[in-house]
C-alpha cells in the first residue's frame, strides 16, 4: 500500500522516486542541441550587462598589441645599425658613402652596391653603441609597458568572466526553481547535476582561456598586417596567404568535431547519473548481487564518453598542427623573397629581419585561433546543454496578485478534482471530500490507488486538470505556492538530511528559532531520548546521508523539523515507518497534541496505526471508494475491511501452505 505512482510508474515527487531513482535508466533531454553560431552568440550574450569593461578590455588589448607590434621594427632599428657597423668598419675611412658605391658599381659589383645603397653608414665610423643603447632601452619600455597592458586586460576580463558565471549559475538555480516537478521526474538526478556543475565549470573555462587570446589573436592579426603592409606589400600578400587556409582548414574540421563534442558532454551526463544512481542505491546492488551489471553498464557508457571525447579531440587537435605546418612555408617564402630583396636593394635587413619577426606574430594568432577551435566548440556544447535546461518549460506563474487567507485557516477541501500525469492514462476522476480544522485524515489503498498523488496535488507539487483545492475556502491556485507550503509541514518515508548538525537540520524547518523551541520539537519527537547518547548531541556533526544515525533515528530528526515548523496542515507519507513500535506509538501521541486547529493527513501501511483517524479514505484507481471511521468501515465489510484483513490473513495463509509442504 505503497503512495500513487507518477508518471512513468516511479513514485511521485511527493516522497519517493520517479524514472530516475535508483537503478533507472537515463533519459536524454527532449530539446534537439542548438547551431554552434546561435549558441555562441548567446554565450557572448551573458556578458552584455558588462559592456564597458569590455570597451576598457578592448582598449587595454589594442595599447598591449599595438606595443608588441611596434616591437620588431624598433628591433629591425637596431638591427640595421649593427649591420652599417660592421660594414662601415671594412670600408677605409675618409671615402664618403657615394664614392665606396660608386667604386663597387664601377668595378662590377652592382648588387653589393644597390645594397649599400638601401642602407645608412659613415665608412670607418663602426657600430653607433650609443644609439643602439637608446633602441634597446626603447624596446624594453615597449615590451614592459604591453606586458602591463595585457596584464590588466587579462585580470578585467577574468573578472568579467566569473562574474558572467556566477550570473549564469544563479539563473540555472533560479530556473532549477521555476521546473515542475514533471521535469525532475524524467530527468535523472547525475544528468541534471552534470549540466548544473560540469557544463557550467567547462563553459567558464573555455570562455576564461579564449576570450581574452581571441580578443589578443584578433588585434594582433590586424596591426601585424599593417606593418607588414608597410614595410613589403610584396611580403604582406605571401603572408596573406594563410588567412583562407586557415578559415578553410578550420571550418573543416570545426564541421565534424563539434558533433562529437555534443555527444561527448551528453554522455558524460549519462555516465555522471550513472555513477550517482549506483552509489545512492549501492547497497540494492550488493543485495541483489548485480556488481557484475553495474560494471558492464559503467564501462560501456565509460567507453561511450572515450569515443566521443577521444574522436572530439582528435579531429580539432588537427588544427594546430596544420597552422604550424603552413606558417613554416610561409617563413620559408618570406626568408627567401626577402633575401633577393635585400640583395637587390630594395628593403634593408633590419626590415626583413622585422618582417619575419611579424610572419611569426601574424602565424601564430592565427595557430593560436585554430588551436582554440576544440576548446570554443567544447564550451559551446556545454552551453547548448545549459540553454536546454534555461529554455525547459517551467511551472505555471503564481497568481498576481495574490490572495491568502488568515494565518490559522486550515480547512481544506477538494471539489470534483480531476488529474492525470499523462493524457491518455486517467488517474483521479470526480474526486470531492473536506478536511475539516483539527482533524485527521488517513489515506489508504494498493499501490497507484493516487495516495502520494493527492498529497501532492495538495501541496501544488502539480496543478489539478479541473475542479478545486481550497485552503479556507480559497482556491490554492489563487495564492503564492510559497505561502502554500510556508503553511504546510510535510514527512516523507525517504528522510533527507543536509551536512551539518542535528540542531542545524531540525531548525531547517524554520530559521531563526530559539535554542528552547529546537529542544521542544525534538523532544515531542523522541529525538531528545538519543541525542545525548551522541558524542556532541545537539551539535553532533551529520554527514551527506547521516550514516552515523540510525535509519529510525533519521526519521524522528525529519519529524522534529516538521513540527518546529508549527504548520496548520500536516502532511505524513509513511512518516512512521523506520521506526519501532514503541517509538511509533509515542510519536502517535505527540502528533495528537499537536493536532489541535491542524489538518493532518496521513498515509499509511500499517493500518492499526491510523485507527483514532476522524476520517479514513480508502482509494481505488484514484478515487474516494470508501470513507468513513476505523470501526465503522470495518463493520461496513468493504475496502477497508479487506485491506486490514489482509494484514493477518496473508501470513497465515503463507504458513499453511507451508505446512502442508512440510508434510
Amino acid at each position: 500500500m505503497s503512495g500513487g505512482q507518477g508518471p512513468g510508474g516511479g513514485r511521485g515527487p511527493g516522497g519517493g522516486r520517479g524514472p530516475g531513482g535508483p537503478m533507472g535508466r537515463g533519459m536524454a533531454p527532449g530539446a534537439k542541441a542548438q547551431n554552434f553560431g546561435p549558441s555562441a552568440k548567446r554565450l557572448l550574450g551573458t556578458l552584455r550587462v558588462d559592456t564597458p569593461k569590455l570597451i576598457v578590455v578592448l582598449v587595454l588589448g589594442i595599447f598591449s598589441v599595438a606595443l608588441s607590434v611596434a616591437g620588431p621594427k624598433i628591433l629591425g632599428e637596431g638591427t640595421n645599425i649593427i649591420f652599417a657597423g660592421f660594414i662601415s668598419m671594412q670600408v677605409p675611412a675618409g671615402a664618403t658613402k657615394q664614392q665606396v658605391i660608386d667604386q663597387l658599381v664601377a668595378s662590377g659589383n652592382q648588387q653589393q652596391a644597390d645594397m649599400l645603397g638601401a642602407m645608412d653608414f659613415t665608412p670607418g665610423a663602426g657600430i653607433d653603441f650609443a644609439h643602439l643603447g637608446a633602441i634597446i632601452l626603447t624596446v624594453l619600455a615597449v615590451y614592459l609597458l604591453a606586458a602591463v597592458f595585457g596584464w590588466l586586460q587579462a585580470r578585467l576580463l577574468n573578472g568579467i568572466v566569473q562574474r558572467a558565471m556566477n550570473r549564469l549559475r544563479v539563473d540555472v538555480e533560479d530556473k532549477i526553481h521555476r521546473l515542475p516537478l514533471s521535469y525532475f521526474d524524467r530527468v535523472q538526478r547525475g544528468e541534471l547535476l552534470s549540466r548544473v556543475t560540469n557544463d557550467v565549470d567547462n563553459i567558464g573555462q573555455t570562455m576564461q582561456q579564449t576570450l581574452s587570446q581571441v580578443v589578443i589573436s584578433l588585434l594582433t592579426v590586424v596591426g601585424v598586417l599593417v606593418m607588414m603592409f608597410l614595410i613589403s606589400p610584396l611580403l604582406a600578400v605571401i603572408a596573406l596567404v594563410t588567412i583562407p587556409l586557415t578559415i578553410v582548414i578550420t571550418m573543416l574540421v570545426a564541421k565534424r568535431s563539434q558533433k562529437l563534442f555534443v555527444l561527448q558532454w551528453k554522455a558524460t551526463g549519462i555516465l555522471n547519473a550513472r555513477v550517482e544512481e549506483t552509489f545512492s542505491g549501492h547497497n540494492v546492488v550488493k543485495v541483489f548481487g548485480h556488481q557484475r551489471d553495474v560494471e558492464a553498464d559503467f564501462a560501456a557508457e565509460n567507453e561511450e564518453v572515450y569515443r566521443a571525447s577521444f574522436g572530439a579531440q582528435f579531429l580539432s587537435g588537427i588544427i594546430m598542427p596544420a597552422m604550424m605546418f603552413i606558417g613554416n612555408l610561409v617563413y620559408v617564402a618570406i626568408a627567401v623573397v626577402g633575401g633577393l630583396q635585400v640583395a637587390g636593394g630594395l628593403m634593408s635587413i633590419g626590415d626583413v629581419q622585422a618582417f619575419i619577426q611579424y610572419s611569426r606574430q601574424f602565424t601564430q594568432p592565427l595557430s593560436q585561433l585554430g588551436s582554440m577551435a576544440n576548446l570554443l566548440q567544447s564550451g559551446v556544447a556545454s552551453a547548448e546543454r545549459v540553454f536546454e535546461l534555461l529554455d525547459e518549460a517551467e511551472q505555471t506563474p503564481d497568481a498576481d496578485p495574490a490572495e491568502t487567507v488568515p494565518p490559522s485557516a486550515a480547512d481544506l477541501a477538494f471539489r470534483s478534482v480531476a488529474f492525470s500525469y499523462s493524457p491518455e492514462n486517467p488517474l483521479i476522476e470526480d474526486l470531492s471530500l473536506h478536511a475539516e480544522p483539527g482533524s485527521t485524515v488517513a489515506i489508504v489503498g494498493p499501490t497507484g490507488a493516487g495516495k502520494t498523488t493527492l498529497v501532492n496535488l495538495i501541496m501544488r507539487f502539480y496543478d489539478v486538470d479541473a475542479g478545486v483545492i481550497s485552503l479556507g475556502g480559497l482556491d490554492t491556485r489563487l495564492m503564492t505556492r510559497d505561502d502554500l507550503r510556508g503553511r504546510t509541514g510535510m514527512v516523507l518515508q525517504d528522510t533527507w538530511l543536509f551536512a551539518g548538525t542535528i540542531r542545524e537540520n531540525i531548525a531547517y524547518g524554520r530559521p531563526g528559532a530559539s535554542e528552547e523551541e529546537i529542544v521542544a520539537a525534538a523532544t515531542a519527537a523522541y529525538v531528545d531520548r538519543f541525542v545525548h547518547a551522541l558524542p556532541d548531541g545537539y551539535d553532533t556533526v551529520l554527514d551527506d546521508e547521516a550514516t552515523n544515525l540510525s535509519v529510525g533515528e533519521r526519521q524522528l530528526v525529519t519529524i522534529a523539523r516538521a513540527f518546529l515548523s508549527d504548520p496548520r496542515i500536516l502532511i505524513l507519507d509513511e512518516a512512521t515507518s523506520s521506526v519501532d513500535t514503541r517509538t511509533e506509538l509515542l510519536i502517535q501521541r505527540a502528533m495528537s497534541r499537536l493536532r489541535e486547529d491542524r489538518t493532518s493527513f496521513v498515509i499509511a501501511h500499517r493500518l492499526s496505526t491510523i485507527r483514532d483517524a476522524d476520517l479514513i479514505l480508502v482509494m481505488e484507481a484514484g478515487a474516494i471508494v470508501e470513507q468513513g471511521s476505523h470501526a465503522a468501515l470495518l463493520a461496513a465489510r468493504g475496502a477497508y475491511w479487506r485491506l486490514y484483513n489482509a494484514q493477518f490473513d496473508e501470513p497465515v495463509a503463507e504458513d499453511a501452505g507451508e505446512a502442508s509442504t512440510r508434510v
